[in-house]
């Protein structure tokens, strides 16, 4: 009988290794690893933690699993496991636990074809809205979608358009909502229950990616789930600072995955966009005139212009005239742009800091930022090599010099670096 017992072992070991042999290592871990494995009247049966794991796992893995299962002489069959058949318990097994949002992270799921009134657009965003509204509209062939562009932009209004937009269940969670989550997961030891709620919807909106930057566990699950709902057939769409390929404290994986669907840039607010925005909270038309020029491209600044001019109205009972909005916005609107301060807005639009551009390291991600900033100055003052290299660290005028060829090199291949750059230097002329 011992025999007989350690040979049922012994092949069902053999199964398991003949399934991690057809799948990723990750998504075996996640979803094959946890179940229980049994053999019944020639049927291998698989025991799940509970019906939307086993309904999942039935959906994207039945073909591998069907044909692993053959191999053997044996029909397959996913289904939920009962407490009679659990022989030992497993780390972090949700059959008992349950996972609830900390906060609220999705609204009750109700589709609204107007929420992307709510986004400024100009003729350089017309792509990317595009995209987001097909996204919003059903299953697209594209995710996951992922939009980047610099502070201000609107990538997390477009988020939330999508979001309000979907008709089927949407989660959304920002980077650090994620992070967070998943370790409270973890420490709860519910971290099935918290995979089976991210999984169990039809739209998944991760707001700032860069926020997952080294947190290691985090982003692994995260590229997983990002592959499974994929396989699924749902919708992922993600926003940054930058592209996939300049996100600091991702490995070449990470970027890959993050940039396995469609990659679109978004651009700072134009001029008609500042204009619309600001006519639109009913700001004077003079008014509008004359701050416009010294107003930065930023979404987040335009917003507190308007809320600042209407508090303004609202509480001292009168309207706001060009003497009192100059006095008013003294401290929002811009100055001159000196060289420190571009470099500085250059930072934050490629999501690297200033301090990391004027050290010594050598990343991937990070080498591309400097050189990009190098390349920028060139082409939007008059500054000398010299000068350049002394903004970015000290760098001398042959680093400059080669940071510059090499951008130009590869603005011949990579379009999306070419446009970016171009809008750079059109804004800090």
């Amino acid at each position: 009988m011992q025999t007989a017992a350690k040979k049922e072992m012994t092949n069902l070991e053999v199964i398991k290794g003949a399934i991690a042999a057809k799948i990723d290592s990750a998504a075996f871990t996640s979803w094959i690893a946890p179940l229980n494995f049994d053999v019944v009247d020639n049927v291998l049966v698989l025991g799940a933690q509970n019906q939307f794991s086993a309904d999942f796992i039935a959906s994207v893995y039945s073909n591998v699993l069907t044909d692993v299962a053959a191999g053997f002489g044996l029909a397959v069959r996913v289904c939920v496991r009962s407490a009679a058949t659990v022989a030992a318990p497993i780390a972090n097994d949700n059959a008992a636990a349950s996972y609830a949002p900390a906060s609220e992270v999705a609204p009750a799921a109700s589709a609204n074809t107007a929420a992307f009134d709510a986004f400024v657009a100009s003729d350089e965003n017309a792509f990317v809205l595009s995209a987001c509204k097909k996204i919003a509209a059903g299953a697209v062939s594209f995710s996951p979608l992922f939009v980047y562009g610099p502070a201000g932009a609107g990538k997390s209004l477009l988020a939330q358009c999508i979001r309000d937009a979907s008709a089927g269940r949407t989660i959304m969670m920002s980077g650090g909502q994620f992070v967070s989550e998943f370790t409270r997961s973890l420490h709860d030891k519910s971290v099935f229950a918290f995979k089976d709620f991210c999984r169990n919807c039809d739209t998944f909106i991760l707001d700032d990616v860069q926020a997952l930057s080294r947190a290691v566990a985090s982003t692994n699950e995260f590229l997983q789930l990002v592959m499974d709902l994929r396989a699924a057939g749902k919708n992922v769409v993600l926003t940054a600072s930058c592209a996939p390929s300049s996100l600091t404290g991702f490995d070449r994986r990470a970027q890959s995955v993050l940039a396995s669907g469609l990659v679109a840039d978004i651009a700072a607010p134009n001029a008609h966009v500042k204009r619309t925005m600001l006519r639109r909270a009913g700001v004077a038309a003079d008014v509008i005139d004359a701050i416009l020029p010294r107003m930065a491209a930023d979404g987040h600044v335009i917003a507190g212009v308007v809320t600042k001019i209407k508090t303004y109205a609202e509480l001292m009972g009168a309207p706001v005239n060009m003497d009192v909005a100059q006095r008013l916005l003294a401290d929002t609107l811009q100055k001159s742009k000196t060289p420190i301060a571009m470099v500085r807005s250059m930072c934050e639009k490629l999501g690297v800091s200033y301090e990391a551009v004027c050290g010594t390291s050598r990343a991937r991600g990070l080498v591309l930022a400097r050189q990009t900033m190098m390349a920028v100055l060139k082409g939007a003052t008059s500054m000398s090599l010299t000068e350049i290299g002394r903004l970015v660290g000290d760098r001398n005028h042959a680093t400059v010099l080669y940071a510059i060829a090499q951008v130009e090199k590869a603005k011949q291949t990579d379009l999306v670096l070419a446009a970016q750059i171009s809008q750079m230097i059109a804004e800090y002329k």
